[in-house]
């Protein structure tokens, strides 16, 4: 599974779509937390994180929402810059 990006513990990842399903959506891991994020709707699928990753994750996701979306799309996965 790709990383994507990396930034204040947070490991952003997102699995190949053949080997996934929909909705588009990338994985979080914190520390012993993790966590499933919709890359459309930015809403947590499942799992749990600390309420400030959680606001950390929502935030760099909807900067990065049409990146994310267009990596889902063509399967052409490239590094994101961290949330800063």
């Amino acid at each position: 599974m790709p990383i994507i990006a990396r930034f204040y513990g947070l490991v952003i990842k997102m699995f190949l779509i053949g080997s996934e399903h929909n909705p588009p959506h990338i994985h979080v891991v914190y520390g012993e937390f993790s966590a499933l994020y919709n890359i459309q709707t930015l809403e947590l699928m499942e799992g749990d994180l600390p309420s400030r990753a959680a606001a950390m994750v929502k935030e760099w996701l909807s900067i990065h929402k049409d990146d994310l979306m267009e990596m889902w799309n063509s399967q052409k996965f490239k590094t994101l810059p961290p949330l800063k």
